[in-house]
């Protein structure tokens, strides 16, 4: 039995150190095999290749198989990345992804040159100036998106609904985020536009809901998420605790166990319990979920408007030697409730489309603005 038991091991033993050779001996091969692929391009394509920028799109592409938001960044792209966290950069003010080799718009963002277009989230760039989308890596996109501030842009859209392509000219600027902008509504209504989740969101909105509880009249605030791409997973965990007394905020896991977190709320509400209605939209993507599904789930707030993004993963952004990087997807973000954002996105709890691309404050043609002024006083 105990020959039985030894003479089982030693074959699994055997086993495995197969699997490893020959798992080990196919990695080295297909790295054989990449390298006489690069050599073929080298000698024989039609017109002469940059091996370092094919050596960069290889990388691109390995980490795009992946899913839409990991990807490579270049020294150069990793520091307009981080110019733009700061809340200020220069480009168009749209976020972006890649869905079935095209770039999809997840959200323009407020008062910059795309969103006084008329980009709207969900849409499709198929052509940047003359040249076609298709094939191309979300990062090559980007860069045919770059260019020096006062130039012009044409692109190419396809949006749902339309049956013809429609094409935008428009002027690249200095992007500068005012993240949080504030208005009282109907003397009672503490306003609070959130267009994006910077280093200075937080104490943005924590200062405006510091001047409104200061106003005796205020009875309940609307947060306005819509069109809202996300950002820094902080700013979205710190806003959240603001209107939170106790509870989970949001959580994340990922493969590896020890590195799986959750993060709950403080004590102390700063609205004081008042009544808080949500709204979201397509473009309300990442930390504006986070937001939404915990006030949500904590049924702290009504939640008004269209079914978010679905953005629900943690991208994480590794140093690399050339002093570049690779942005990552290394966890994913769930709800207190246990739900995934991820592809699925937050639900509303009263469902308002919209009926306008303006968002302005106190426009008629604001319908989820004005449906939610109503809800609140009746």
């Amino acid at each position: 039995m105990i020959l039985k038991k030894s003479y089982t091991i030693f074959l699994f033993l055997i086993l495995s150190m197969q699997i490893a050779y020959t798992s080990e001996k196919d990695i080295y091969e297909k790295i054989d095999l990449f390298g006489e692929v690069l050599e073929k391009i080298n000698k024989e394509y039609v017109d002469e290749v940059n091996q370092s920028d094919s050596m960069d799109s290889a990388i691109n592409g390995l980490l795009q198989s992946l899913d839409p938001y990991s990807a490579y960044m270049s020294p150069e792209i990793l520091n307009e990345m981080q110019t733009e966290t700061s809340g200020e950069f220069g480009g168009l003010g749209i976020e972006v992804s890649m869905e079935s080799g095209v770039v999809k718009v997840i959200s323009p963002i407020d008062d910059t040159p795309a969103s006084r277009a008329g980009i709207k989230a969900g849409d499709y760039i198929v052509k940047i100036n003359d040249i076609q989308v298709q094939g191309k890596s979300l990062s090559e996109a980007v860069d045919l998106m770059r260019g020096p501030v006062g130039s012009g842009i044409e692109l190419t859209i396809r949006r749902r609904g339309q049956k013809k392509a429609l094409t935008f000219f428009i002027t690249r600027e200095i992007i500068q985020i005012q993240s949080v902008k504030a208005d009282l509504l109907e003397k009672n209504i503490g306003y609070i536009r959130l267009t994006s989740f910077n280093e200075n969101s937080g104490r943005q909105i924590k200062q405006e809901i510091e001047k409104f509880e200061k106003n005796s009249s205020i009875n309940a605030y609307i947060l306005d998420l819509r069109n809202n791409p996300g950002g820094l997973l902080s700013q979205a965990i710190k806003i959240s605790d603001f209107f939170l007394d106790d509870g989970e905020i949001v959580s994340t896991k990922s493969r590896k166990k020890s590195e799986n977190r959750k993060w709950f709320a403080n004590q102390g509400d700063l609205t004081n319990g008042k009544i808080i209605l949500v709204l979201i939209n397509y473009g309300s993507a990442s930390a504006s979920e986070i937001v939404a599904g915990a006030l949500k789930d904590h049924k702290r707030a009504i939640i008004l408007g269209e079914n978010s993004y679905g953005k629900g993963s943690v991208q994480s952004i590794i140093p690399l030697k050339n002093k570049g990087a690779i942005r990552l997807t290394v966890a994913k973000y769930y709800l207190p409730s246990g739900k995934s954002i991820s592809e699925v996105g937050v639900s509303p709890d009263i469902e308002i489309t919209e009926d306008s691309d303006n968002f302005k404050i106190k426009t008629d043609t604001d319908n989820q603005l004005n449906y939610a002024i109503k809800l609140i006083n009746g």
